[in-house]
């Protein structure tokens, strides 16, 4: 039994490589993936590169086929159908492919005292102040009034330029530095300076005109562009080895990006199964699965109803009856115990790096408010199964009864009568801009989700 073991123990010279090899295609993975768009495109590649097809293009199924599905360039959704039939449920694993960050807003650009800026809303839950002096990149889309959509990247390659969010002088800062940490940055304040070169022969905001000509020239973007503009800015730093032994991995995004590929290489890794497998991405975790691409959307359900159809059954008993007799894992990172904070955290309860795969009965904040808590009789399953693979696996909770607390979308698909527990990376430094994970812990994530894909 591995459950609550440093996992690194368990792992000859041999094993090493397959582990050290897994994680360089993951960190590639989150290098190119900075957004939820970029996330589903490269998972696309990835799926149809392992055999699967579009579910558009399908018009029957059967047991082994492989299908995906994807649901406005944010979601996800791909089976390996089992020889069970689908109302007898499915083994999914469910992760989030969004990440805290800051967007654009609608009518952003602006200068002043010959500087130009970019003004900004952030999204979900940041610490704002690390978000300044740090560079910066711009990523997305605009998607101009005939409908054509333009994919922007600044500051992603190494000849690129780099923006960011200025910060006052210490020498000048003691007013500041009696402010909270809640304050001491403002979210109006979260402006990113983009230039400050005039264009030539222009009197009025013409700092502002050399970024508008830039953007024209090399985009073919207007101002009043920004309207329909989906531009989010994410760290400029690549993804590194983290520790002068290269245990971890130091970048942005493993919330949760990197649940959601875990779970996608065990999807990929998977074939013949009971049940029909399968691993779905999902938008907008990060300020509550909100909207058409987020897990309270209908699209899901919406897939599996196609599914059913191309199976020969397509009744709206049908649809209950594989909800309900699913199972899932809701993939996604838990807390990790840093010892220079250990005091939020409940020791005997805490995740800790190098232990494995993290599975949390329950999430919530104060009285459990707002959590799915699973069932013992499907935790004891996947203890079962765990260890009948000698996977490293640990239980926490996050953080100390009455210190925080937060939520993910295991409850959204426990409201389908279906069990759901949360299943884990455990992340040091989670929301920041440099978040760092084990390499081993990401490894024994995938082995565990294709344990549960294969056994559940």
């Amino acid at each position: 039994m591995m459950y609550g073991k440093d996992v690194w123990k368990k792992y000859s010279n041999e094993k090493m490589k397959d582990l050290m090899d897994f994680n360089e295609d993951y960190k590639k993975f989150l290098n190119e993936s900075k957004t939820e768009r970029l996330c589903v495109e490269n998972a696309v590649v990835l799926l149809e590169k392992a055999g699967f097809h579009n579910i558009e293009t399908v018009t029957a199924l059967k047991p082994k086929d492989k299908v995906y599905a994807v649901n406005r360039g944010k979601n996800v959704a791909a089976f390996v159908i089992g020889d069970l039939p689908l109302e007898q449920g499915i083994a999914i694993l469910g992760a989030h492919i969004d990440s805290p960050r800051l967007d654009i807003k609608q009518n952003p650009l602006y200068e002043s005292d010959n500087l130009v800026y970019l003004d900004t809303h952030y999204y979900g839950g940041i610490v704002k102040y690390q978000w300044v002096t740090t560079p910066l990149s711009i990523m997305g889309v605009v998607v101009k009034k005939d409908g054509s959509k333009i994919s922007v990247s600044i500051g992603e390659h190494p000849q690129d330029p780099v923006i960011g969010i200025t910060d006052l002088l210490p020498h000048l800062a003691a007013e500041k530095m009696q402010k909270t940490g809640a304050k001491v940055i403002e979210g109006e304040n979260l402006d990113l300076l983009v230039g400050s070169l005039p264009l030539e022969n222009e009197e009025k905001d013409a700092c502002k005109g050399t970024i508008l000509k830039l953007l024209k020239e090399l985009y073919d973007i207007e101002e009043e562009d920004f309207l329909s503009a989906e531009l989010e800015i994410v760290p400029a730093e690549p993804v590194r080895d983290f520790g002068l032994d290269r245990s971890m991995i130091a970048g942005y995004g493993h919330d949760d990006r990197v649940c959601a590929y875990t779970s996608l290489r065990a999807l990929l890794d998977t074939s013949n199964t009971r049940r029909t497998a399968c691993a779905v991405l999902v938008d907008k975790e990060e300020i509550g699965s909100v909207g058409a691409t987020g897990a309270h959307s209908v699209w899901f359900e919406n897939v599996i109803a196609q599914l059913l159809e191309l199976s020969g059954n397509s009744s709206a008993l049908a649809i209950r009856k594989t909800l309900a007799n699913s199972k899932m894992l809701s993939s996604d990172v838990s807390a990790g115990l840093d010892p220079l904070y250990s005091s939020v955290m409940e020791r005997k309860n805490a995740a800790f790096l190098g232990k494995g795969i993290c599975f949390n009965k329950y999430t919530g904040s104060r009285g459990k408010s707002g959590c799915n808590d699973a069932s013992p009789e499907f935790i004891a399953e996947l203890r079962k199964i765990m260890d009948e693979d000698e996977i490293g696996y640990q239980t926490s909770e996050l953080g100390r009864v009455d210190q925080g607390g937060g939520g993910t979308i295991a409850y959204i698909l426990a409201n389908y009568n279906m069990d759901v527990v949360d299943a884990g990376v455990p992340v040091l430094s989670m929301h920041s801009p440099m978040e760092i994970v084990s390499k081993v812990d990401v490894y024994e994530a995938y082995q565990a989700y294709k344990t549960f894909l294969k056994k559940i």
